[in-house]
């Protein structure tokens, strides 16, 4: 089974639309992009466009790759004051320069749509959240459209970013999963992936995941964006993911693709996360 992120993110947004159109104030999600890195700008621009789809006035401040980071701060500390303002997102990478945990922390914690802040990350670990980062909440809410329950399976995670990898394991916690996290130091790794019934994949190295390390019949999560080179292709590059997908698709139970699987559904759970804290505030 295709696990589908583009049908399941369509859902998810009209869902999200119909919630809206009978909201008491129109929402705000302000984007801040640091430089003009292409794929930071790509990304950028398909939030905008989900922004639209559903009714969520976007914002997106430009600003110059050489802002420092208290200069950066200045202008979260002004959105965070603006009532209008109902979510900020700041696209990362930023440049090496900038402390990027200092502007991460800088963000209201109610408005901190990717669930970045300290607050809102410790709370997530208590099972108290308000919201949820959302590339691992895009994962749960595609399992769950897909009727694959997590509770009493094992599930390994690959990859141990604050960002996919250790929320991640700790929503599979939630939903009663037990759970193994791998990565890059991990001993035997085909071996602890080869014991999942769900895989999940965020390593960030393109086809890593072979047939070979999957159990037969295993859900399998692939989280991995990865441009490779590709002279055949117009773009020079192709998306893959982490997972070999014409390997694994044989003998997995159900597989998402890359490109549209996981990275539709994080865009959608960011419409959702920036109407749940609007909620919260209104």
């Amino acid at each position: 089974m295709i696990l589908d992120g583009k049908v399941v993110a369509a859902a998810r947004k009209q869902e999200l639309r119909k919630l809206l159109e009978e909201f008491p104030k129109q929402l705000h999600l302000a984007v801040i992009l640091v430089g003009n890195h292409p794929a930071s700008r790509s990304y950028v621009s398909s939030k905008e466009k989900a922004c639209h789809e559903v009714g969520i006035d976007s914002q997106v401040i430009s600003l110059d790759e050489n802002i420092t980071t208290e200069e950066l701060k200045e202008v979260i500390r002004s959105l965070n004051a603006d009532e209008k303002v109902d979510g900020i997102l700041v696209q990362l990478p930023l440049p090496n320069h900038i402390n990027e945990q200092e502007i991460l922390q800088a963000i209201d914690p109610s408005k901190d749509v990717d669930c970045f802040h300290p607050y809102n990350v410790g709370r997530l670990f208590l099972g108290q959240p308000i919201i949820q980062p959302c590339t691992p909440k895009g994962v749960m809410e595609m399992l769950s459209y897909y009727n694959i329950s997590p509770a009493g399976k094992h599930a390994v995670v690959i990859g141990r970013s604050n960002i996919v990898g250790k929320p991640m394991a700790a929503l599979l916690l939630q939903a009663n999963a037990t759970v193994t996290i791998c990565h890059s130091r991990t001993p035997n790794l085909s071996e602890e992936v080869k014991r999942a019934d769900i895989v999940i994949a965020a390593v960030g190295r393109p086809k890593m995941i072979g047939r070979e390390m999957i159990k037969d019949g295993a859900v399998v999560i692939d989280v991995g964006i990865n441009r490779i080179e590709d002279p055949s292709n117009p773009k020079g590059y192709t998306i893959v993911g982490d997972v070999d997908f014409e390997s694994v698709s044989q003998i997995a139970s159900a597989i998402t693709p890359v490109p549209g699987g996981v990275g539709l559904m994080t865009v959608a759970e960011l419409l959702w996360n920036t109407y749940t804290l609007a909620r919260c505030r209104v």
